[in-house]
């Protein structure tokens, strides 16, 4: 175990470095009563210049004046000493006295830095300060700047470098909340600020906010209406249990981690499907259902096909959850592979650290973090471990990896019987394919290996006269072929290149055109042709895999009206095909010369070979159908979105200012320095080492994976976390607002085996979770943020629950659990229409193409990490709900519903509605309105269920509908 530090040793070193120093500036402007709270330092910092002025200076300054180029005007300001020394201009520094010092002179008037980079009053200040007080230094200074990017003691005192510190659970002085721990760390800061808490909130107020956070979905009036019949502490417990034990948990929670790791089933470019995706989300809601523990939960991320396996469920599940890795959007069309892949690494690392350390990892990838203790080569230490790892198969379009499950010994027989009969059946039509084209040889008239165009009969026009777009290749490879060869397309350019073959025509006419091409095995089985004839144009496809059947030369593309100073010409393309194009001539065979042609007259050995040809191709086309149809209704092996572990196993290099083709010196794999506490082991030679990645991040020992994941559950029931930037525990982050707090509910989260389900029920059973959302004048006067948990902060709902609330008032929400919910006929994501009735949760993440609901109420960019949703209010959200069909549907629906339930009087029905709209009785003001809104349902039927569906939306529309706890 690292070794502990005391508490006054963490609360004097959390403000060490220059950002903090900042903070503190903020907090001073603060009210007194928050300047005196238990966890705030009742006095700043004395100024240093490591902690203080140098991370200024490296974030504005060091790119001209210190490691990263060359040092203009042979300035130095890395240390004190050569900012004493000076430049080209004298010094920069005259301790004591900042209005003599040209360092203090340039940075006030705004002359320097140039360009954007300009610092803010509050440092400019600081290193005024700073000069004024003798310009201090923490200790003696290096006699060199070189190594200052190497991580010091100093760098790992930063708060959330530190291990969570088991303090006692304060004392508070009234006896009300003296029961739960939570309850007496929030209100020792109360006390200490002077600041009361409200009241309770209300038990239908409460019955909505717990469904919402830990369902995702609205009470019934039923399910509220119990809480208010016995709100007894044992009732609510019960009530916590009882929803935590739901699948409907999972559901919730999976959502939110979702957001966190970018998940989503489709690219932007190309809209390509990611259709195994669906694995990745049922094993993250089966995962929170389980209360699979969390360090589990993030190894088998991290590392799962490097884990072992006892039972066959156990090894699918771990393949699973390594789409981890897989779900960064990525531009597959890039050539330069090389960049590609580190573009992928990077996006990795960036999901990583954000993730699950609250670290911005990726801001080294260029030159060192300019904030946090992250050098470039730890960089690259991960990065190793990643580019180790394969995500991508590449092609002209990289492809992702997808890896098979392993199958029961039943399951992998009954596979194995079905391909044996597919491949049977598939042998089948080969050999038919053989004898088909044996007869189509026999039918036709012998030929030589070349025949020139004027010895056939029509207008024939060779290759060598045909109009190309793009480039085509000559040659005489396969034969037999018409004049001195044919052409083919590469297989490659697709969709680029075309052959026109446009006849001279003497005299207006029906002809029947030929065209002429070169068959094989590695050619296209599907060509568009298109004949321009003057009734207009006409296209089909041309199986270039099989032999010509008319004279081994020709395939008719039939018989069209002509006009010889019209259009006439044949277009052979490329789009669309997939293996080799080929075309050697096109023949224009006037009517009254078909007759004559030796193809209309052959003997009688091919007389009987044409009939028997026809029989054949009959039976192929039956066979082929058979075949299709088979492959279509087999169930096909499944497979699981993953990453695999490459053949070569390679520490990276630093790449130069992030360039992939300018690479520096090699770095070892490794983790970030600044959380070890201890010297790291060298990885295995012959292993990524994400499998001691997966074990040093799940590790009990590591001060941030606990401290920022429980952060996010305060978060997601609360509304802020503990730490208000919840994917940045670094030093651009903000503090802790209480940072006692947070460290025992990370001690108690592992001391309970990584439990989730227990740390969220320790969080709902306190009081603080439990009070109203009222707001006294004195209260929002001193802590207007609510920091200090003086009341329930209001929480919008999410653009799903908003969905799915809906749905289920209506009666049409389908609680199906998991499965795959892509339609399987559809080829990329755009325009993708979302019309099923399934929870949110399972509504397909297609970046191309949400759901209009979804990106109207501030649905996260699926491609990004996002752990606080933007919570946005604007025109079109209103104008959705009153207007969208969606919506006016759900209305309809519940409208319905309602008149179809044994309700007294329309007075019931309006309280019914309210209750299920809203979880609560409609007010005296309403009450009025609703019975108007209603009035004209007697007249008819049709008239009721438009008059309550008016109200259902009038419901849906309204503000507090969008609100979990009003």
């Amino acid at each position: 175990m690292p070794q502990a530090v005391s508490v006054e040793s963490l609360e004097r070193h959390c403000l060490s470095r220059f950002l903090r120093c900042a903070l503190w500036v903020l907090l001073g402007s603060l009210s007194p009563q928050l300047q005196a709270a238990e966890d705030v330092p009742a006095a700043a910092p004395s100024l240093t210049f490591e902690e203080h002025i140098r991370p200024i200076l490296k974030a504005h300054c060091w790119q001209c004046h210190g490691a990263e180029a060359e040092i203009k005007a042979n300035l130095d300001v890395r240390l004190r000493r050569t900012l004493a020394a000076g430049g080209d201009t004298g010094p920069a520094l005259t301790p004591g006295n900042r209005d003599e010092s040209l360092l203090y002179q340039y940075l006030a008037s705004g002359e320097m830095p140039p360009g954007d980079k300009k610092l803010a009053p509050d440092q400019i200040e600081q290193i005024g300060r700073w000069i004024d007080a003798g310009a201090p230094t923490r200790r003696p200074e290096p006699a060199s700047a070189d190594g200052l990017s190497q991580i010091t003691e100093e760098d790992r005192e930063f708060w959330s470098y530190q291990p969570p510190l088991p303090v006692p659970v304060p004392e508070v002085s009234d006896p009300a909340w003296r029961g739960h721990p939570i309850d007496r760390f929030l209100e020792a800061r109360r006390e200490s600020a002077d600041l009361h808490a409200v009241a309770p909130a209300s038990a239908t107020a409460l019955a909505r906010r717990l469904y919402f956070d830990l369902w995702g979905l609205p009470p019934t009036p039923q399910q509220s209406g119990a809480l208010a019949a016995d709100a007894s502490p044992r009732a609510y417990s019960a009530l916590v249990d009882q929803l935590l034990a739901s699948p409907r948990f999972g559901e919730r929670f999976a959502r939110h981690w979702l957001d966190i790791v970018r998940y989503g089933e489709s690219f932007t470019l190309r809209g390509l499907i990611l259709r195994d995706a669906w694995r990745y989300r049922d094993y993250v809601i089966e995962s929170f259902n389980a209360d699979r523990p969390y360090d589990q939960f993030l190894r088998e991320q991290i590392a799962g096909d490097l884990l072992p396996a006892v039972r066959l469920e156990d090894r699918r599940r771990q393949l699973v959850a390594t789409a981890f890795w897989a779900f960064g959007n990525a531009n597959l069309e890039e050539q330069d592979k090389r960049q590609l892949d580190m573009d992928v690494v990077d996006e990795q690392l960036d999901v990583f650290g954000k993730a699950l350390l609250g670290q911005t990892i990726g801001c080294a990838r260029c030159h060192d973090h300019k904030f946090d203790p992250i050098p470039t080569r730890d960089y690259y230490a991960l990065a190793g471990i990643l580019s180790s790892t394969q995500r991508l198969e590449h092609a002209n379009v990289s492809d992702w990896v997808e890896v098979p499950l392993p199958l029961s010994s039943d399951e992998e027989s009954a596979f194995v019987r079905q391909e044996a009969t597919l491949a049977e059946l598939a042998a089948r039509v080969q050999a038919k394919k053989v004898e088909v084209d044996q007869l189509a040889l026999a039918a036709g008239a012998s030929v030589g290996d070349s025949l020139a165009a004027s010895a056939l009969p029509g207008i024939v026009i060779d290759e060598r006269d045909a109009k190309q777009v793009g480039a085509w290749t000559p040659s005489t490879s396969v034969k037999p072929y018409i004049g001195a060869g044919y052409l083919h397309d590469g297989d490659q350019g697709k969709g680029e290149k075309t052959l026109t073959f446009a006849p001279q025509l003497a005299a207006d006419g029906r002809y029947e055109v030929r065209l002429a091409y070169s068959p094989g095995d590695n050619r296209s089985d599907r060509v568009p042709v298109t004949v321009f004839s003057a009734d207009g144009e006409k296209s089909t496809f041309i199986d270039m895999q099989r032999p010509p059947p008319i004279e081994r030369r020709f395939v008719s593309l039939g018989e069209y009206r002509f006009e010889a100073a019209g259009q006439s010409f044949v277009l052979v393309a490329n789009v669309g095909t997939h293996g080799h194009v080929t075309a050697d001539a096109v023949q224009f065979l006037p009517q009254s010369e078909v007759s004559t042609s030796p193809a209309a007259k052959p003997d009688e050995a091919a007389s009987a070979a044409s009939r028997q040809l026809a029989q054949r191709q009959s039976e192929l086309k039956l066979l082929e159908k058979e075949l299709k149809d088979r492959r279509a209704a087999a169930p096909q092996r499944p497979t699981a979105l993953s990453i695999v572990e490459r053949k070569e196993i390679a520490d990276a290099p630093i790449h130069l200012r992030g360039s992939v083709h300018t690479l520096g010196a090699t770095v070892p794999r490794g983790f970030l320095q600044v959380v070890a506490h201890a010297p790291l082991s060298p990885l295995p030679a012959n292993q990524s080492g994400r499998l001691e990645l997966a074990n040093w991040v799940a590790s009990r020992d590591n001060p941030l994976t606990a401290r920022v994941f429980v952060n996010r559950v305060w978060h997601w029931l609360f509304g802020q976390g503990l730490v208000r930037t919840v994917d940045n525990f670094g030093t651009t982050g903000e503090l802790p607002s209480h940072p006692k707090l947070l460290d025992h509910l990370a001690i108690y989260f592992v001391e309970h085996d990584w439990s989730v389900k227990q740390l969220v029920r320790y969080i709902v059973l306190s009081k603080s979770y439990q009070l109203s959302t009222a707001t006294t004048d004195a209260n929002l006067t001193a802590d207007p943020e609510n920091r200090l948990c003086w009341r329930a902060n209001r929480k919008r709902l999410e653009a799903e629950c908003l969905r799915d609330a809906m749905l289920a008032i209506s009666g049409e929400l389908d609680l199906a659990s998991g499965g795959n919910t892509l339609r399987p006929s559809v080829a990329n994501d755009y325009g993708y229409v979302h019309d099923d009735s399934r929870r949110s949760v399972y509504v397909p993440v297609l970046r191309n193409s949400l759901p209009e609901l979804f990106e109207v109420f501030d649905f996260p960019d699926p491609s990004l990490v996002v752990g606080a949703r933007t919570t946005s209010t604007v025109a079109p959200q209103a104008l959705f709900l009153l207007n969208h069909p969606f919506v006016r549907k759900r209305a309809q629906a519940a409208a319905v519903r309602l008149l179809g339930a044994q309700l007294a009087d329309d007075q019931a029905r309006i309280g019914h509605a309210f209750q299920q709209s809203l979880g609560r009785a409609a007010s005296a003001a309403e009450l009025p309105i609703a019975q108007e809104t209603v009035a004209a349902a007697s007249q008819s039927p049709a008239v009721a269920e438009r008059a309550w569906a008016d109200l259902y939306q009038l419901l849906f529309a309204s503000v507090e509908f969008r609100y979990s706890n009003w």
